[in-house]
């Protein structure tokens, strides 16, 4: 410890002492206890307590019967657990000090222990302390484990977790040291504190209070998780029996708790492996729990790297019921799939979706998330019910809607109860929208292709023969990298609607899909879809429109989605004028997916033009709404790149134009109060900038100077910082076309004659970038200066090689005063400019200011010296008045 510490720390536990004194404030607190854990992970905590006599003494003081403060009492027993996590430290605060802290004569027995804040220090003060055996010992002894037994309930949900984390951490910590040297020890031969822990949960789980046995659950559930050794099996073989009666009770007490920790023993590797009857228990649980309870853990088997086929099936078929049950109650076919087929019976799955309209949503949302997390893992199941999936999510879309046709009462009485949910329409969006990832992908076989099927296949004739004499299935013997499937489609014959149809059913009947298409036009046209429901179907729509089948070597859109992008433009119109600031947004961001895609493609080109949609999204740039008008600044800096910006004659003048959009986004720039649009514009500009657009080009030296004065000047943190990421691009682009036309570019021992580079810097000089960056190098806000500092960096960087020569023939620009208004500006006074600079004195101060030095600083913040302990402890004894004023650092 600092000396200055030691000086001030007596002064301070003197204070934290004292009853009459306005206590510290708990941010305080728990800096001092992180402090305390840094000093004491680096040395000795008996050495720290013998040279500072005063910590004892604070925690002695606790002790006596007084008024003190339930948050000093709490720091004070977790700082005794940070000391005595060192065993000799342990010993040297055992004798009295420990038991009266953590036992019955201390905190456990007074008014303080009401306090949660004490139950809780106390917890972490054991937590801290419970490091070695000799710990071990003292819990057993003190009666600390029956205490944390009773904490298990306790009504604060922080203390009743923190207390089962604890019972998990001593029972790993009692049986680490004989977990290596006798891996087959029995239960029966456990320590003291194991068997006490065991017992207590083997009481909880014969108990019929359903807290008690949560408790028990969670409490296994975190050491399965964390602790893999050998001693886990047995404990599991032990106590299985007893997990498993629970399924005998009827419903299954702690549910959810019992799905937690049956998942976290069959990730457990010496678990999951073992002959422990788990992947029985697993099945049976299946088969008991109500099927909003056996969701979570029919997605967790699923989940599962190494788990029996026979209980992935059973898995599988329970997280499809409610959908087969929407299917089977809206007459239609589940399709030829064995899962979907197996699943359609089960009465529980229909009294459950009919029992309440809350039981109902709650059961299909649960159920189409769990599918949205399976589709794209690698051991989902396979085959994948693709078509009948999308046959569900469109059908609850409809019953939603209320355009279904129900064919039987439950039917009905499903429509009754999700008419008009949005909760179930977002659901069904978002994993419509996941099902459209298959859109156009073949099948996983179900077997590899035998050498036989090759064979047979190896020819377009034998192919035939083989259909025409013995009728094998095609989609048995498909395998993705066979050659001959393009030439099999392009040949023709009798056979082409056959193998064309088979393909089709890869991802869905064209049917589905014009049916899925169907249903998202109608929620995007409906007016009673809310504003969260259509931004949905337009996520849902922009991922079919990407998964649609591509003509080989095209990248448009397919014939079918054209048809429906000249369907949904109109749609898009009406969206973009609607009065909800969230739909025009939505919009907005569903024309920016589109042209970034398709922007380029003579089919969405002409579609768009055709429509009013990029006349509207101008208009939008005037919007009262300022996310609106930053969505419609970004989709106009998109549709000008792709040459889609029509700029409209006005009628005051029919044969000329209105202003360009350069200047509209120059003068929301300048303008806009809010700092979302001024952003955007920013970024676009960047964008063209790259890309060289034509509005840029023109005049790149003009509009860099603009762009950079206003920028400059702007309020808003974010908008200096995308100036610099302009002025970079500028940068580099100039010292490209330097570096290009260098002769001596190739060889970096020989200097770059002088003329290029001063030829190269010049442009930037005349945009005055070089006054932007250094004022930006002082920015009060961190990530500018950062920024700023970068980018000189690089600069200096990139013309090392050729400064030296410039700097000799430079003849005495006044480099002093530059360095003079730097210092000025970093000590505040930022009102004079630099003026006109030259190259050679640009790159003199970028040789004179230490700019790794600053950015060193700014890496490290800018509180690093508030927070140093000595700062600390003076600010906490000036504001009980033990410090004058002036001796505080922060506050």
């Amino acid at each position: 410890m600092d000396p200055e510490c030691s000086q001030l720390l007596p002064a301070l536990c003197a204070v934290l002492a004292d009853p009459r004194q306005p206590v510290a404030d708990d941010t305080c607190l728990e800096k001092l206890l992180d402090w305390f854990k840094t000093i004491t992970k680096a040395g000795s905590s008996l050495l720290l307590l013998q040279e500072n006599p005063c910590l004892v003494e604070l925690l002695c003081h606790v002790l006596k019967p007084q008024d003190l403060s339930s948050r000093v009492l709490s720091f004070s027993l977790r700082l005794a657990g940070v000391f005595a996590a060192q065993e000799d430290c342990f010993q040297y605060l055992q004798g009295e000090l420990l038991p009266r802290l953590f036992g019955e004569p201390g905190p456990l027995g007074g008014a303080a222990w009401t306090a949660p804040s004490v139950r809780s220090g106390w917890i972490q003060g054991l937590r801290s302390l419970a490091q070695h055996p000799s710990a071990l010992h003292f819990l057993a002894d003190c009666g600390a484990v029956d205490t944390i037994f009773s904490l298990q309930g306790d009504s604060s949900l922080f203390v009743a977790s923190a207390a089962g984390q604890l019972l998990v951490h001593i029972l790993g910590l009692s049986m680490q040291g004989l977990a290596e040297g006798h891996p087959s020890l029995q239960a029966g031969d456990w320590p003291v504190c194991a068997q006490k822990i065991v017992g207590h949960i083997e009481e909880s789980l014969h108990s019929t209070a359903v807290p008690q046995i949560t408790q028990a659950l969670n409490v296994l559930t975190t050491t399965f998780g964390h602790c893999h050794d050998p001693w886990t099996q047995v404990l599991w073989v032990r106590l299985s029996p007893l997990v498993g009666s629970l399924l005998e009770k009827d419903p299954v007490p702690a549910a959810h708790s019992l799905v937690d920790l049956l998942l976290s023993v069959a990730r457990s590797p010496g678990l999951s492996s073992s002959s422990c009857g788990l992947w029985e228990t697993l099945a049976q649980t299946l088969n008991h729990l109500s099927p909003t309870q056996a969701g979570p853990l029919a997605l967790g088997i699923l989940k599962l790297q190494d788990c029996p086929q026979v209980l992935r099936a059973q898995a599988f078929v329970i997280l499809l019921q409610p959908l087969a049950c929407v299917l089977k109650a809206t007459g239609q076919d589940p399709g030829p799939s064995d899962v979907l087929d197996s699943a359609t019976g089960d009465s529980l799955t229909v009294d459950a979706l009919l029992s309440s309209k809350a039981a109902c949503v709650g059961l299909l949302c649960r159920t189409l998330a769990h599918l949205e997390l399976l589709q794209p893992l690698p051991q989902r199941p396979c085959p994948w019910p693709q078509e009948p999936l999308l046959g569900a999510a469109v059908t609850l879309l409809q019953l939603c809607r209320g355009s279904a046709s129900p064919a039987s009462d439950v039917g009905r009485h499903l429509c009754a109860l999700l008419l008009g949910c949005v909760r179930v329409q977002r659901a069904a969006l978002d994993f419509l929208g996941t099902l459209s990832q298959e859109t156009g992908k073949p099948r996983c076989p179900r077997r590899p292709c035998s050498p036989a099927a090759q064979l047979h296949w190896g020819s377009m004739s034998s192919a035939c023969s083989l259909w025409g004499r013995v009728g094998v299935r095609l989609s048995d013997l498909f395998c993705p990298c066979f050659p001959w499937i393009d030439a099999l489609l392009c040949w023709g014959g009798p056979w082409k609607g056959r193998v064309g149809s088979f393909f089709m059913s890869v991802s869905g009947p064209q049917e589905l899909v014009t049916e899925v298409f169907a249903v998202l036009l109608e929620y995007l046209r409906s007016p009673d879809s809310s504003p969260t429901v259509l931004k949905k179907a337009f996520q849902a729509t922009f991922r079919w429109l990407l998964s649609s089948p591509k003509t080989p070597g095209c990248c448009d859109l397919e014939p079918h989605a054209l048809l429906v992008l000249r369907e949904l433009l109109p749609v898009l119109q009406k969206r973009l004028c609607s009065p909800c600031w969230e739909v025009r947004d939505s919009g907005l961001e569903f024309l920016t997916q589109m042209t970034r895609h398709w922007g380029g493609q003579a089919g969405f080109r002409h579609a768009l033009l055709a429509s009013e949609v990029p006349k509207l999204t101008e208009q939008l740039l005037r919007d009262p709404e300022s996310y609106v008008r930053a969505s419609a600044v970004t989709v106009m800096g998109q549709l000008s790149s792709q040459g889609l910006h029509v700029t409209p004659v006005s009628p005051e003048h029919p044969g000329g134009q209105q202003k360009s959009l350069l200047v509209e986004l120059l003068h929301i720039l300048s303008t806009d109060s809010e700092g979302f649009p001024r952003r955007a514009v920013m970024q676009v500009f960047t964008q063209w900038l790259r890309d060289h657009h034509a509005d840029v080009a023109g005049d790149t030296e003009q509009f860099m100077a603009r762009v950079l004065q206003v920028a400059s000047q702007d309020l808003d943190w974010e908008v200096r910082a995308q100036g610099l990421e302009l002025a970079l691009v500028f940068l580099e682009q100039t010292l490209g076309q330097f570096h290009s036309h260098c002769p001596y570019a190739v060889t970096p021992p020989v200097a770059a004659p002088a003329g290029p580079l001063a030829q190269a810097l010049q442009p930037l000089c005349r945009v005055r970038l070089f006054e932007f960056a250094f004022r930006a190098l002082f920015d009060c806000d961190r990530p500018v200066a950062q920024k700023s500092c970068d980018l000189l960096l690089f600069l200096r960087a990139k013309t090392a090689s050729s400064s030296g020569s410039l700097q000799e023939s430079r003849s005495g620009p006044d480099v002093a005063s530059v360095e003079a208004a730097l210092q000025r500006w970093q000590a505040g006074d930022q009102g004079q400019p630099l003026g006109d600079l030259e190259p050679e004195v640009v790159l003199a101060v970028l040789r004179s200011v230490d700019l790794e030095g600053l950015r060193g600083a700014l890496a490290e913040g800018s509180d690093h010296m508030e927070k140093s302990p000595q700062s600390l402890l003076q600010d906490m004894l000036a504001t009980v008045g033990v410090l004058g004023e002036n001796e505080a650092d922060c506050y």
